[in-house]
């Protein structure tokens, strides 16, 4: 199953190799397609069965809700086994607990405040500046939704994109919202409402008005890189009349309209004892012991790259890397404003150089937004926070733009979509 996935690459030559040239495309410009949805039926309550992106659930959520309704959807994005997830997709459309929509749609979500389109986005070669990603990869999140997605013949959960629009979509999804939703519940804090858009017509008017945009992954970028790698591995004669493959389940956001919030993304090192980690961090930042009342303030005021380290019995706030050190050791090919990133800075100063910790999925953990929440992960393991400002909107724009990604792990766009609220299977196209 994997032996078509390029190994032996580090992050930024696998994603160059994944988003790059070499698979098929399915036109020029920005696609999101109408298709035929699978969603929760009406005996099943939404909040109990929906939740949060497959990655900001550590294992003790994952078995929560496990343990509670037996049809959440991380019954199928977080599983046991594939072939189990795949069993249980197949159970539930069977028995009723999943139903599929009678005509292709598209699909308009709402969630604190903001709104944007759920389709089947057309993929695009990084090359034709349509769809941008701004995150490397790595290649074992790839190979475990490769796996899931090929099992399952489904697309379990939406990535997230954010554009440039208040065009002709934004006065669609004006007037859509102002109808009854199929669904209106409360979870997490926040109200969530999802109707369906089935006329051709406003089809036709929505793909009209995105073709000359491009849209910028703001979450989800191990799976639009499945959705690569499946589109490349896909057989001609696998193909269906509209080239299932072709496509991946996608929420697009006008941003003009709809700013995201854009947070950090925190450490976590548990191999790494935080006095070690002091002591190294020591020989090339200036380190301050702080509080926590003091000690986020001073680092959002901050400048140029700084960090908070957590686990142990204090904080250290680390500010003014040593300049000839941090000009060595970050890799040649990348503009100055990517060499000033503070995710590029960790990596390739702290976490490579000094730390010497191989950045994979399993020495470095991630914990998104929260700093406390960071800290006490690392309290539990015996390891190392760091604690990090959150990158400006306009940088990762920038970096893309150039054709470059931030590092990854750098971003925590929000409110991301919740999961189970619409599934898009293979074989409907």
């Amino acid at each position: 199953m994997d032996d078509d996935l390029p190994s032996g690459l580090d992050p930024e030559q696998f994603s160059a190799r994944i988003f790059g040239t070499g698979a098929p495309r399915s036109g020029a410009g920005l696609e999101l397609a109408p298709f035929r949805g699978v969603r929760f039926g009406p005996r099943v309550d939404p909040s109990a069965v929906t939740c949060p992106p497959y990655d900001l659930l550590d294992r003790d959520q994952v078995e929560r809700l496990k343990a509670g309704e037996g049809h959440n959807i991380v019954r199928l994005t977080l599983p046991e086994d594939y072939r189990e997830a795949a069993s249980t997709l197949r159970r539930w459309l069977a028995d009723g607990t999943l139903i599929t929509d009678p005509a292709p749609a598209l699909y308009l979500y709402e969630t604190g405040g903001r709104r944007g389109l759920i389709g089947a986005l057309g993929l695009r070669a990084e090359a034709d500046k349509v769809v941008l990603p701004h995150e490397n990869v790595y290649p074992g999140p790839v190979r475990d939704r490769l796996a899931l997605m090929t099992e399952t013949r489904a697309n379990l959960e939406p990535i997230f994109l954010v554009y440039e629009g208040g065009g002709d979509t934004a006065r669609i999804i004006d007037a859509t919202a102002e109808g009854p939703p199929l669904l209106d519940f409360h979870a997490d804090g926040q109200t969530h409402r999802l109707w369906s858009i089935t006329d051709p017509a406003l089809h036709a008017r929505v793909a009209a008005d995105l073709g000359p945009r491009q849209a910028l992954i703001a979450d989800g970028h191990h799976r639009y890189a499945t959705y690569r790698a499946l589109q490349a591995r896909a057989a001609p004669g696998d193909r269906h009349d509209r080239n299932a493959w072709d496509y991946g389940l996608a929420l697009l956001v006008d941003s003009t309209r709809h700013p995201p919030h854009l947070g950090a993304i925190h450490r976590v090192l548990p191999g790494l004892p935080p006095d070690a980690a002091l002591r190294g961090a020591a020989e090339v930042f200036t380190t301050n012991e702080l509080a926590w009342p003091e000690a986020l303030p001073a680092l959002r005021n901050a400048r140029g790259p700084a960090f908070l380290l957590g686990g142990g019995e204090g904080l250290h706030l680390l500010t003014d890397p040593k300049a000839d050190l941090l000009e060595r050791v970050m890799p040649a090919g990348h503009s100055p404003r990517w060499r000033a990133l503070d995710t590029a800075v960790l990596d390739h100063l702290l976490i490579g150089s000094v730390w010497r910790v191989p950045e994979d999925e399993h020495s470095v953990e991630v914990v998104h937004d929260d700093p406390l929440a960071a800290v006490e992960r690392a309290r539990r393991t015996g390891g190392t926070a760091v604690i990090l400002n959150p990158l400006k909107v306009e940088d990762v724009l920038a970096v893309a733009a150039e054709g470059d990604r931030v590092p990854r792990k750098s971003t925590s766009f929000a409110p991301k979509p919740r999961t189970g609220l619409v599934l898009r299977l293979l074989d409907l196209g």
